[in-house]
């Protein structure tokens, strides 16, 4: 409860002040406006002349896919937000595309926006938040809204139509997935995942925790079962042919297949290979600054920032907010430093009929009721705190 309540408190607090009355505002580029860009961008454009780089016209959550399935038009209403909506970005530019390529010592980005049209754009400081592929939920295809609903009411009515489902993977998505999907009813759901329990990455009690919640909840659980996943293929879609395992055991069949095998693949094409680990993740320093380049940020599911790459959910995004304002506004104050748990934290189920369970890093976890986490926690908190307010449509 401390990591929510230390959020809020943060959020709700007055931020770093930059006085521009006697200079020109700083230009800063926030490449990516998923989760964490937009929420770096709807804070500095007031005290910055602020460009938000995104493929699609909307902040489109690869958070919370299990009730992205089984509850559509809910997760929508927090998941998948225009810009227009943002109150907060009013002051920015925000350019329906992506980045081509960087010129770091010129400071100088190349947008190729989604007409095809290529616009050159200098900058005083960049940051980075471009995200990674993984799976179908998650890439950097530019799109306009029309496919991205398309593309969400398909995959939904091929699930629905199943009566057998198979989820790959025992992380945070798969599990969010494979417990959803059981509880809707409508198909059996079988869970496999490589190892003797789900969730690596969590403190051991949640691991346990959460292997009994499955199967209370109705899903088939298949440890040590370890996919061999097709030459070519990166989870992009939904399967149906029969999965082989590289641990053994028959072959399984389904109706369908859902991937959630990890595979996870950064957006950072874009810039020069030495400033890129063994798996193309971003390099950053303590202060999520890229190392040679203290103008440039890179934060969240693209920064190499920790071992478990969490600064998109232990939010970074406040310290880049923090270290841009401290920098632009010349001051001499040390700069904030990230610093990510052992363990990972979060919802993991998303919401339910009972409410939005977190569990923490310690492994404790708390429960927020369904009639306070909808209007308080979604509504104002995450929609006037963290987005700083939306438009009604």
């Amino acid at each position: 409860m401390r990591s929510l309540r230390s959020a809020i408190r943060f959020s709700l607090a007055s931020e770093y002040s930059i006085d521009m009355s006697s200079k020109t505002k700083p230009i800063v580029i926030v490449a990516g406006l998923g989760d964490t860009g937009a929420l770096i961008a709807t804070r500095l454009a007031r005290t910055c002349q602020v460009i938000g780089i995104s493929t699609r016209p909307a902040l489109l959550s690869g958070q919370e896919l299990g009730n992205r399935l089984t509850e559509p038009d809910d997760w929508r209403k927090t998941y998948l937000v225009p810009y227009r909506r943002f109150r907060k970005l009013d002051a920015a530019e925000v350019i329906h595309g992506r980045i081509a390529s960087v010129d770091l010592d010129a400071k100088n980005v190349t947008i190729e926006s989604a007409d095809g049209a290529q616009r050159s754009q200098r900058y005083d400081y960049l940051v980075i938040a471009t995200g990674a592929s993984n799976g179908f939920w998650r890439n950097d295809h530019v799109e306009d809204l029309a496919k991205v609903e398309t593309d969400l009411i398909a995959v939904n009515a091929e699930i629905g139509a199943a009566s057998t489902i198979a989820v790959i993977g025992g992380g945070a998505t798969g599990i969010s997935v494979a417990d959803n999907l059981a509880k809707a009813g409508g198909a059996d759901v079988h869970l496999f995942h490589s190892g003797s329990k789900p969730l690596p990455g969590y403190h051991p009690k949640v691991r346990s925790w959460i292997g009994r919640v499955l199967t209370a909840d109705g899903v088939i659980i298949h440890p040590d079962h370890r996919a061999i996943v097709p030459e070519g293929f990166t989870g992009d879609r939904l399967t149906h042919e029969p999965v082989s395992w590289s641990t053994g055991q028959s072959e399984f069949a389904a109706d369908v297949t859902i991937w959630a095998v990890g595979g996870v693949r950064p957006h950072s094409g874009f810039l020069p290979s030495p400033m890129l680990d063994d798996e193309g993740f971003i390099l950053v320093d303590d202060n999520l600054r890229i190392p040679g380049h203290p103008e440039v940020y890179a934060v969240g599911d693209v920064a190499a920032s920790d071992p478990l790459r969490s600064s998109a959910r232990n939010w970074g995004y406040r310290v880049v907010v923090a270290n841009l304002k401290t920098t632009i506004a010349g001051k001499s104050k040390k700069l904030e430093t990230y610093s990510a748990p052992e363990y990972r934290w979060g919802s993991l189920l998303g919401m339910q009929s009972d409410g939005l369970t977190v569990v923490q890093p310690n492994g404790k976890r708390f429960r927020i009721p369904r009639w306070i986490a909808k209007p308080l926690l979604l509504n104002v908190f995450v929609e006037r705190v963290l987005y700083g307010g939306l438009r009604s449509r």
